[in-house]
């Protein structure tokens, strides 16, 4: 699954209080094991009801039973028997004439609304199979399941606009099964360590696409109207990624090795398709042979729907993603940390790591999550260059450390949480993304990459925990892992180095580190030295809380490279002069080297000629978002800055092959509110680039107000993702009521996330107009958004929101009179009363 908002951890005050964390969540017992499962469905659009059928066929796991327990969450039982075929008791891919002929036998059962708990005719052994029938009716919109905030609801089917009535939002169906949603919709036995074929029939209005697991074997046309689609799995795959998704989608075909790979969109935006997903077979292709495993399934499709609850989720060969991706060409373009690339990276490499080979249980989410998160350094290492990987990886290092610090830290593989959704969290994802790449650097990549085929070879079509994946290694290695995956895998934190150099015995480099904290962590890490114009490694392991190394050198050296490979899970203070730094951006290869140079530079670029000397070559670093970080962070309001970097900020804003740079550069020129760049942020107004439009009429708007009102007034037709921000803030500046209907369209127009975006925009206009209809009309509008997202952290944000503009009403109240006072007073009390709503709504939840 790919995660979208950070699930909250406890606080460490109430994780203490919690009874919930004192429960050892262990892997579920097998009572039963699931085979083959068999669904005839039809749907209520306007009950939101689906009417089911459900052959499911079962063994016994190792001891005898005569009984079986569903999970089967908020359904109407119609009735349960068990199916005998002549000559034999299970049923797999039958016809309907074999079901016709099939005896039944009505079963004795209990149903509390959770689980339904029933008596078999007999007592099974663990070699004989036995098929039972259920008729029922799911009602996933009473169910009372609750979601969190990765995956925002847990009612495992989904209606969208079921009656039409939203003109601007397509009518759909579609599920998602993870955590243990999928019995909201089917019952099953719902849990990781269970695996069974599939055969899904679908009955849907002859309008509607249909898309399931596995292959499209038969469509059937019935005589009222609609048609039957049977998708059929033959490979056996966990129930919480069994999926279903009917509606009016376009399907743009594509293929990879003869099997087929299809993509669903909206029909609008058809045309974009192999913009947004083209990339997906080459990803096989590498994935396949980095793994030495090919892509096991029979086809693989991606669809993209309307008010997903996630980000997107691996349902075996037919991953959904949320609309967040689904974007045309130019907005694409602005996709500056290639967000749609990482998350198609990420589901697909789940249907080997989380599909083919899954987790046992939640406490080994990580063994699902942490491979399809670095999946994402994998494909971008290679697509896009080191450079491009490492960003990434940067980025998830520090959305994990920002994690552990504020909201506490975990084991990796945990058996003590409060909720199995707690384990969808930067944990789970980035730092156990970070923790594979620390492992590949120490066994070296010939040995990780065979240690993963043999950990898929070997627990194909299995479920597994953390020790399967160490035991591959070891077999591969020859070396003992154990402290490896004790400190990573079972224990929790991350080292904090102090690290100090002694470069005054001749002959000699001392580096001295030193681990703060209680915890000491067994690090293995290379240290480069430059000295003499030579670089020479050596590779260190750092047991003891402080330690000095000693390294020979022929001079005194100019840097030395601490985890030159820049791979540790670490906080760091290094003690070292600007002269070293320097040196390394010029020398050190990395990412994260020339990162580091470029801010420890910017912090003394006003102050240090060298430093500045070095911010301005870095605007012309290799790696674009070296690039645009180099030009954010420059002082232009110093003259010696500004004469050095105006030149080359001109150019790059002109030329720049990446429009993150483009806008960059463009909103640094924008900062010195000169008249001579206007016909250049002019010219920009025509960039085949969004962002790069917005952010030049931002820079217009600060030289002359009306010319930038009177050009948003012309572009707003064609306006998304970042110039909707910069007509927003020119409108903003304006403060005029006839604006807001742009912002109040915008936010109808827009979807998924982006409406959080949309409806901020809305709050900054509000904020700036005195109508009280329009400013309660805009209120409602953004509560029912907020409302509608159901996730604490959007609601907490807009709430923080909406008290300063309250304030600002009621400051303005103070010095008005009459009719106005009263109106703002009003406007103040409303918007009060709307954020102590949503407070309301989160406490609810």
């Amino acid at each position: 699954m790919g995660l979208t908002m950070q699930a909250s951890a406890q606080s460490t005050a109430q994780e203490k209080e919690d009874p919930e964390l004192k429960i050892y969540r262990a892997t579920s017992t097998k009572i039963n094991d699931l085979i083959h499962t068999k669904l005839d469905v039809r749907f209520d659009y306007a009950k939101r009801y689906l009417y089911g059928k459900a052959w499911i066929s079962l063994k016994p796991h190792f001891y005898p039973t005569d009984s079986l327990t569903l999970d089967a969450k908020g359904m109407d039982v119609k009735s349960i028997s068990l199916v005998q075929t002549s000559g034999s008791s299970t049923i797999k891919f039958p016809s309907e004439a074999m079901l016709k002929a099939a005896r039944s036998t009505p079963l004795k059962y209990e149903y509390d609304g959770s689980e339904i708990r029933l008596k078999l005719n007999k007592t099974y052994k663990n070699n004989e199979s036995y098929t039972i029938y259920i008729e029922y009716t799911a009602k996933p919109d009473e169910a009372k399941v609750q979601g969190s905030a990765a995956i925002t609801e847990a009612k495992g089917l989904y209606f969208i606009n079921p009656d039409g009535a939203d003109p601007k939002k397509p009518i759909q169906i579609w599920t998602q099964g993870e955590t243990e949603s999928s019995s909201v919709w089917f019952p099953t036995i719902d849990r990781t360590n269970q695996k069974t074929t599939s055969e899904i029939s679908m009955t849907v209005e002859k309008k509607y696409v249909t898309l399931s697991n596995g292959k499209l074997v038969s469509q059937k046309p019935n005589a009222d109207g609609t048609r039957t689609d049977t998708w059929r799995m033959e490979l056996p795959h966990a129930p919480y990624l069994f999926m279903m998704a009917v509606g009016d989608f376009a399907i743009v075909k594509d293929s990879w090795r003869g099997k087929e790979v299809n993509y669903y969109l909206e029909k609008a935006y058809a045309p974009h398709a192999k913009a947004i997903f083209g990339n997906t077979p080459e990803m096989m292709t590498f994935f396949s042979k980095l793994l030495g495993y090919d892509y096991p399934w029979v086809k693989y499709s991606q669809i993209i729907v309307r008010d997903y609850v996630s980000g997107a989720m691996e349902n075996t060969t037919a991953t959904i993603h949320g609309d967040f991706l689904q974007k045309t060409d130019r907005e694409l373009l602005d996709d500056d940390d290639r967000l749609g690339e990482s998350v198609i990276a990420h589901e697909l490499f789940h249907h080997w790591f989380g599909d083919l080979v899954t987790a046992e249980s939640w406490s080994n989410l990580t063994m699902n999550e942490s491979f399809a998160d670095y999946s994402e350094y994998l494909w971008f290492e290679h697509k896009f260059g080191k450079d491009a990987a490492d960003e990434h990886s940067y980025s998830a290092m520090n959305n994990y450390l920002e994690s552990a610090e504020y909201q506490g830290d975990h084991h990796l593989v945990r058996f003590h949480y409060h909720s199995r959704e707690d384990m969808f969290d930067a944990i789970s994802y980035q730092k156990g993304g970070r923790i594979l790449h620390m492992l590949r650097t120490f066994v070296g990549d010939d040995a990780f990459f065979k240690g993963l085929n043999l950990y898929l070879r070997e627990n194909a079509f299995k479920a597994t925990e953390a020790h399967q994946l160490r035991l591959a290694m070891e077999e591969v290695t020859g070396q003992d892992l154990n402290w490896f995956f004790n400190q990573w895998y079972y224990g929790e934190g991350y080292p904090t180095l102090d690290i100090s150099y002694d470069y005054s015995e001749a002959g000699k480099a001392k580096v001295i580190v030193e681990q703060k904290g209680e915890k000491v962590f067994d690090l293995p890490f290379a240290i480069d030295v430059y000295a003499g114009g030579k670089k020479e490694r050596h590779n260190v392991r750092l047991t003891e809380k402080k330690a000095t190394f000693t390294l020979p050198v022929s001079a005194k050296p100019d840097f030395v490279n601490v985890d030159a490979e820049k791979v540790l899970i670490l906080k760091k203070t290094d003690r070292r002069d600007l002269n070293t730094y320097v040196f390394q951006y010029k020398n050190a290869p990395n990412y994260l080297d020339r990162r580091e140079a470029i801010e420890a530079c910017s912090k003394q670029q006003t102050s240090n000629p060298a430093a500045r000397a070095t911010l301005i070559a870095s605007l012309n670093d290799k790696y674009e978002g070296l690039r645009a970080l180099a030009i954010s962070s420059l002082k232009i309001e110093n003259s010696e800055i500004k004469t050095a970097a105006l030149p080359v900020l001109t150019e790059l804003a002109k030329n720049d092959k990446f429009s993150p740079v483009r806008a960059a550069a463009l909103k640094q020129l924008g900062r010195l509110k000169d008249p001579k760049y206007l016909p250049l942020f002019e010219s920009a107004l025509k960039d085949v680039s969004y962002m790069v439009e917005g952010t030049a009429l931002n820079a217009i708007a600060e030289l002359d107000t009306k010319k930038a009102y009177q050009l948003a007034k012309t572009m707003e037709k064609d306006a998304k993702g970042l110039l909707n921000s910069g007509i927003a803030n020119v409108y903003a500046k304006n403060g005029d009521v006839s604006d807001v209907p742009f912002f109040s369209a915008k936010l109808q127009e827009s979807t998924g996330q982006e409406k959080i975006g949309a409806a901020i925009l809305y709050l900054n206009i509000l904020a700036t107009v005195d109508d009280t209809p329009t400013i309660t009309k805009g209120i409602d509008e953004v509560v029912d958004v907020v409302t509608g997202f159901n996730n604490s952290w959007v609601n907490n944000y807009i709430v923080n929101l909406l008290g300063p503009i309250a304030k600002k009403k009621q400051e303005k109240a103070a010095t008005a009179s009459g009719d106005l006072r009263n109106a703002l007073n009003s406007q103040a009390d409303y918007i009060l009363k709307a954020a102590n709503k949503i407070k309301e709504n989160s406490k609810e939840e």
